[in-house]
């Protein structure tokens, strides 16, 4: 008799009802913030690099 296929579905279920829950407590970071930190981190390093060349 063949396996049945749709023990896979129940394992992935569980990993997505944990992460459909959102806690109240965590920290909430806009994603502006998180694109401008990236544009800023990547002119600190273009910058420390020409400034102190290797």
């Amino acid at each position: 008799m063949p396996k049945d296929k749709s023990e896979g579905f129940h394992s992935a279920a569980g990993l997505i009802r944990y992460f459909d829950q959102e806690d109240e407590k965590a920290l909430k970071v806009p994603p502006w913030v998180v694109v401008f930190l990236c544009i800023f981190m990547s002119a600190a390093v273009i910058i420390a690099t020409w400034q102190w060349p290797t």
